[in-house]
């Protein structure tokens, strides 16, 4: 069902940019340092345990030159496809549309 909606499974963003970083053999703590952040929430977005925020887009274009709006496409629909699997919000979501309709 939710990949019905995008046509294929979204990818998190991190995912991207952890293979532009080993591609251009760039050593993730010198990024790190380089972009202002640490080792740890770099790795962290890198491995899609961190959620990449403008800021950090922005951040990675000015650094690796790849379109901060692209990355944040990237991680909206990661994250609607998170919502998407988790049942219970999509339960909720259905009890809100069936009380809309009655208005």
């Amino acid at each position: 069902m939710a990949n019905a909606r995008f046509g294929y499974t979204p990818t998190h963003p991190g995912e991207v940019l952890k293979d532009e970083i080993e591609y251009r053999k760039i050593s993730q703590r010198k990024l790190a340092a380089q972009m202002g952040i640490s080792y740890k929430v770099l790795n962290d977005l890198l491995n899609g345990r961190r959620t990449l925020t403008t800021a950090t887009a922005m951040m990675f274009e000015a650094a690796l030159d790849i379109p901060a709006d692209s990355l944040m496409r990237l991680q909206l629909k990661y994250n609607m496809q998170q919502a998407m699997d988790d049942k219970t919000f999509m339960e909720r979501l259905n009890q809100i549309r069936k009380y809309a309709a009655l208005l």
